[in-house]
């Protein structure tokens, strides 16, 4: 039979297309999902990206991709430690079998820019001003620091009255780089101040992983010497299996939303591969085991470069810490509004360590963890002069929801030995695949 191109290509996404089943009985605390498909680069991030993206924590998790195709299993929860609702599960197995979402249907009219340098208490405020300053409206932006450093993905609109997109005006678009570029390099610039107009998220990278790319371009895991003695990285080791030709690397830090994303975001950006994993939560403890190689099938082969593995990780797991305390700000947005909230922190000495800025429906909601200037806890008496300056009813105090835990397993059920991590028997595995054995109760 004679195929025409069409159907050989629908032939081939079929073939390609991830098959997700979820099943919301297998396991008591949490809802398993499975998804295999043939292996390609990228395609476990794509997994716990789409994930990711839905507020959803994954409490354990098995993946495998020896030979061509793999298999990732996930125990997921809501944002609540809660199982899934079946409303929902659809929305899931449709999210996940579509590959990475593409943002293009959103960036109409909205100039993307990617902004890094030295970090330093006012600097957010200062951005914000020249901005406003410039009459350019900001609808989202997310700001990273760590480790001396800064980084930023800055949505911006144009809030004149021609219509056009910022982009639309190379002048105007030079004008803005250059006077962001003088505020990052400030008195005191270290290694060089840098603004971009984006091209990444245009091409489907997500803006999580361009944070972490440009963190990791900026070189933020060259540790500086800190001053609090009581501060210690994630523990992150790295050993080498030489008869099975892996590196096995193994993490074990406080557990927080999206940990499992950042540390494999950044192995595949140091273009690892993932053939074997294993993730466990206990208590608010976190576990995470690799199996990596490189892309040629040779594990890490030197001591330089399992430290520079460990210092990549501590530094992919510390960047999206909660630092400082959350603050959130919601009210409709405006001209100059983040300027000014920004400004009022400063003025009250607030430096802010991470940021989260979001508009929809012409309404702001916005996240803010702010420390002193000296990356110490804050004086409540200094939050509440910001708030009663800003508003007490808009801006308010807040704590992320924690999961609730996964209950241990019975007496009975540990004495079986029947569990995730029963590495040493294949038999096991294959029936903790096929949702034959629980893994979490």
């Amino acid at each position: 039979m004679e195929w025409s191109l069409d159907e050989y290509e629908k032939l081939v996404i079929r073939m390609n297309t991830p098959r997700v089943v979820i099943d919301n009985a297998v396991c008591p605390a949490a809802t398993v999902v499975k998804v295999d498909s043939a292996r390609k680069d990228g395609v476990l991030l794509e997994a716990i990206q789409a994930l990711m993206d839905l507020n959803l924590s994954i409490r354990k998790a098995y993946m495998s991709s020896d030979g061509r195709w793999f298999m990732d299993v996930f125990h997921v929860t809501d944002r609540f430690g809660r199982k899934l609702d079946g409303r929902v599960i659809p929305y899931i197995e449709e999210c996940l079998g579509a590959g990475p979402a593409s943002r293009s249907d959103t960036m109409e009219g909205v100039t993307v820019l990617e902004l890094s340098g030295t970090d330093r208490p006012g600097l957010l405020s200062e951005i914000f001003a020249v901005l406003a300053d410039l009459q350019c409206g900001v609808s989202d932006a997310t700001v990273w620091t760590h480790n001396g450093r800064i980084a930023s993905l800055i949505f911006i609109t144009n809030e004149e009255d021609s219509g056009f997109p910022v982009a639309a005006d190379s002048r105007r678009l030079q004008r803005i780089e250059a006077r962001l570029r003088n505020v990052l390099k400030g008195e005191n610039d270290i290694r060089g101040a840098r603004t971009a107009v984006s091209s990444s998220l245009a091409l489907g990278i997500h803006p999580d992983r361009r944070l972490h790319q440009m963190m990791f371009e900026d070189r933020d895991y060259e540790r500086m010497p800190s001053g609090d003695e009581s501060w210690s990285p994630p523990s992150v080791s790295v050993q080498n299996w030489v008869e099975r030709g892996y590196s096995e690397v193994n993490v074990q830090c406080r557990d927080r939303p999206k940990l499992l994303f950042d540390v494999v975001c950044t192995l595949t950006d140091m273009e690892y591969v993932v053939f074997h994993g294993r993730i466990d939560t206990d208590g608010d403890r976190a576990h995470q085991e690799f199996h990596i190689r490189h892309k040629d099938g040779s594990p890490i082969s030197s001591g330089a470069e399992k430290q520079r593995v460990i210092q990549c990780l501590q530094a992919a797991i510390e960047r999206r810490a909660s630092s400082g305390l959350r603050l959130e700000l919601c009210t409709v947005d405006c001209q100059g509004l983040l300027a000014d909230v920004t400004r009022t922190f400063r003025e009250n000495g607030l430096s802010v360590t991470r940021a989260e800025v979001s508009t929809k429906a012409e309404m702001a909601n916005n996240v803010f963890y702010v420390t002193d200037a000296a990356g110490r806890p804050v004086d409540h008496k200094a939050i509440d002069a910001v708030r009663e300056r800003i508003g007490m009813r808009i801006l308010t105090v807040s704590e992320e929801p924690q999961p609730r835990l996964c209950q241990k397993r019975s007496d009975n059920e540990e004495a079986s030995g029947i569990g995730l991590f029963s590495w040493g028997s294949i038999v096991k595995r294959n029936l903790f695949n096929l949702g034959l054995i629980r893994s979490c109760s």
